[in-house]
């Protein structure tokens, strides 16, 4: 008599194989900007006290591991020309899994409970702001060659729109990451999708982030753009009432 579970385990081995071939080995490691200063781990981000490390230079880290899992650090500064005293620092961090597309794309999905987000703006809030982010990725392509000049290897990523990121040299391999798995659960722990659930004020020192965090309060809510618009709300006032008083002496 035939036996037909018997290819069953090997239809499962298949599938896992293809899978697996998925993972681009080329990507395992820790992948830094020019700096080298800002680097995935607990160098950045600290779970046990849930709070973020401002390292001394600002950059862009990535992470990848041979079965799937990412990790990405960003501390960036953001310029005011209009108002070069108000000057904006922010700090991200999320984890993850990743799978490469057959076209070659790299989607990156976030352990959404885990991402957090420092923002500092000292013309905005007297304290800098800690929430939770999380956001999925779309890489469009990505390239890993040996670079030229430093002679070292080189990652390319390209974003959705296929505008280049700032390139990033290996750091480490294997990397150096945090744990894979969710590291501050709540009682609905979920994956991916662009969401806040709450923020907490951190003292700032007004030249530097430092070293920030605090327990994420689940019933605050962002700040409503309206009250971050105040000041262009009251110079329309101060426009109306100049404008009354004009037609006020003339008529």
């Amino acid at each position: 008599m035939l036996q037909f579970w018997k290819p069953v385990p090997l239809a499962g081995t298949v599938l896992i194989s293809v899978a697996l071939a998925q993972i681009d080995p080329q990507l395992t490691g820790t992948w830094s900007t020019k700096s080298q200063k800002v680097l995935t781990g607990p160098g950045f981000y600290d779970p046990v006290n849930d709070k973020m490390i401002e390292p001394d230079l600002t950059g862009i880290s990535y992470s990848f591991t041979d079965d799937g899992h990412y990790e990405e650090a960003y501390y960036r500064a953001i310029s005011n020309p209009s108002q070069p005293q108000c000057p904006q620092a922010i700090m991200q961090f999320q984890h993850g899994t990743f799978l490469k597309s057959p076209n070659g794309s790299l989607t990156l999905t976030p352990i959404s409970v885990d991402g957090r987000q420092l923002l500092s703006n000292p013309c905005s809030y007297d304290d800098s702001v800690y929430t939770r982010y999380a956001q999925s990725e779309l890489i469009e392509k990505y390239e890993v060659l040996t670079d030229s000049y430093h002679n070292i290897l080189r990652l390319n990523l390209f974003q959705f729109d296929g505008s280049p990121m700032n390139p990033m040299y290996l750091a480490y391999k294997p990397p150096q990451m945090l744990p894979t798995q969710t590291l501050n659960p709540t009682t609905a722990t979920s994956t991916g999708g662009a969401k806040s659930t709450g923020k907490v004020k951190a003292k700032r020192n007004p030249h530097d982030l430092g070293s920030f965090g605090g327990s994420i309060d689940e019933d605050m809510f962002f700040r409503n753009k309206d009250t971050i618009n105040a000041n262009w709300w009251w110079w329309i006032g101060v426009g109306m009432t100049a404008i009354g008083g004009m037609a006020y002496f003339c008529f």
